[in-house]
């Protein structure tokens, strides 16, 4: 595609900020998706080069993470393996199959996740005895989630964190550097799949990469200097703006009859 200077200027920059939001919360493609084709990109070689680019983002919130000591990747083998799997089945069965039921579903789970972290005061401190084991928790969240991140995406770190809350019973901040790492997982499972197709757009994906990159570090730092009193709120915002969006999107007469 031939676009002009500017405009790929304007994607780099909303990818910017899209990785240093999804670094903290998830839900960087709530910015990067609609900019993409509102730039013309089409559908199916928007959701491709999206990958591409988050990809690199989730990569490098992921790297800071373990490099900062919040990550054990041999001790998320297991977890990382089923992720994979997952993905890469969803990614496969998208092409064949309606993603009406998730669209119907996601921004129920969205709302809860944001109302759980709202009125549980004690939410992300961690500490608790894990409600399920490490095996148990790969086969099915790490499927699960994996599988869903392939077959339509959106909420799917907020999915991630509130089950690393919840049912590894970790702190938010441990959940969020964890979750990084699983996302990674999957967007590189269903990117290596849209590769294959050759719907990624290369220049317009590897130059939002570098902004994703940039602004997913820097969002990284935040979750490690800030912490919980910073990521809360922010997941509750983020899923919360990610219901709405996804509501009204499959509701569009809301918003015609509201004005």
């Amino acid at each position: 595609m031939d676009l002009s200077w500017d405009i790929i200027g304007i994607l780099f920059l909303v990818a910017g900020l899209a990785g240093f939001i999804d670094a903290i919360a998830g839900g960087g493609g709530m910015l990067t998706v609609p900019a993409l084709l509102a730039a013309g990109v089409p559908p199916a070689q928007t959701l491709a080069t999206n990958k591409l680019q988050s990809s690199f983002g989730s990569f490098s919130a992921s790297l800071y993470f373990v490099r900062n000591g919040l990550v054990n990747l041999k001790s998320m083998r297991l977890a990382i393996g089923c992720t994979f799997a997952g993905s890469a089945i969803g990614a496969l069965l998208v092409q064949v199959m309606d993603a009406g039921l998730l669209t119907n579903l996601i921004p129920v789970m969205l709302v809860a996740i944001s109302l759980y972290f709202l009125f549980a005061p004690e939410a992300g401190k961690g500490g608790g005895e894990p409600k399920i084991s490490e095996a148990a928790f790969a086969f099915t969240v790490g499927t699960g989630i994996g599988f869903y991140d392939g077959f339509f995406g959106p909420g799917t770190g907020s999915l991630f964190t509130i089950c690393f809350v919840v049912l590894a019973q970790l702190g938010i901040i441990e959940a969020t550097a964890r979750t990084k790492v699983l996302n990674f997982t999957s967007n590189l499972a269903a990117l290596l799949f849209f590769i294959l197709a050759g719907l990624p757009i290369w220049e317009i994906g590897l130059t939002m990469a570098v902004g994703g990159f940039i602004g997913a570090r820097m969002g990284a730092k935040v979750v490690v200097t800030k912490g919980r009193k910073f990521i809360r709120p922010m997941v509750v915002i983020v899923s919360m703006t990610m219901a709405i969006k996804l509501l009204l999107e499959q509701n569009p007469q809301w918003f015609q009859s509201a004005f």
